[in-house]
């Protein structure tokens, strides 16, 4: 007697992590680790390893390829600390999203990073409207009890967090909070007649913070690129003052430099 109850569904199985097939030469002056890094960052950086691409465990590929561990977890890990690749516990190497490179010029970091191809998205941490302190004051280069915004952003390009952002404004200059989910601060102070016209900036570097780390998905005292930049309309009124970290494995700066 036929059966009238359905077929059952064929089984589908994600795929494993990827095994790179080496050729390792103990007999070579290159470092073991390194013949095994570097033909796996040539594939990441030519785009054949795609983001996202989880790799083999550092156990599975020393017993495959009849090396030591120590020598796969240094391998692995020089990938990590060129921004590469990510490991995370419970989650293993997985390649990440191509490094951010961004111009020195007075624009968004959202405008830079749509214009480079990028996938991004913001995340309104605070915004608020108050008096200013002494101290924001004179970043704004304003009298302190003026009113200003303050509010801070997460940035993030192709899913992973890039920046976080802490930005002060006058307040009748200040885009709203549903404005700043969607553009950049530049282009929208730009359609409401403030041109950015000149800045200073000071780039420096530091290390994470536990908070700052878990927001930006890096391990605790994570070395960090820093940006501090005041902004002037044609004027010389200063319209926006940034205090913002970047990701140093993933985030550059460029700039052209002309002889004197």
């Amino acid at each position: 007697m036929a059966s009238n109850a359905p077929a059952p569904e064929p089984h589908t199985q994600e795929p494993g992590p990827f095994q790179p097939e080496l050729s390792i030469d103990r007999g070579s002056s290159t470092p073991l680790h390194q013949q095994i890094s570097e033909p796996l960052a040539a594939l990441i950086l030519a785009g054949t390893l795609k983001a996202g691409t989880r790799i083999e465990d550092e156990v599975s590929m020393a017993r495959r390829l009849h090396v030591s561990r120590p020598t796969t977890r240094q391998a692995l890990q020089s990938l990590a600390d060129r921004g590469l690749v990510s490991r995370r516990r419970g989650a293993g190497t997985v390649v990440t999203s191509p490094h951010v490179h961004r111009p020195m010029q007075l624009s968004s970091l959202l405008s830079d990073l749509t214009d480079a191809g990028h996938q991004v998205s913001t995340q309104l941490l605070s915004y608020e409207e108050r008096p200013a302190t002494a101290e924001e004051a004179a970043q704004l280069e304003t009298e302190p009890g003026t009113l200003i915004v303050s509010l801070k952003r997460l940035r993030l390009a192709d899913g992973e967090p890039i920046a976080l952002m802490h930005n002060l404004l006058p307040a009748d200059l200040a885009p709203t909070e549903a404005e700043l989910e969607q553009q950049g601060l530049y282009d929208l102070l730009r359609e409401r007649g403030t041109v950015p016209h000149t800045a200073t900036q000071v780039i420096g570097a530091r290390n994470a913070t536990k908070k700052e780390a878990e927001a930006l998905s890096e391990q605790r005292r994570t070395a960090l690129l820093t940006a501090r930049r005041t902004s002037y309309d044609a004027a010389g009124r200063a319209i926006e003052f940034g205090s913002h970290i970047y990701r140093a494995a993933r985030y550059s700066f460029e700039t052209t430099l002309f002889s004197g």
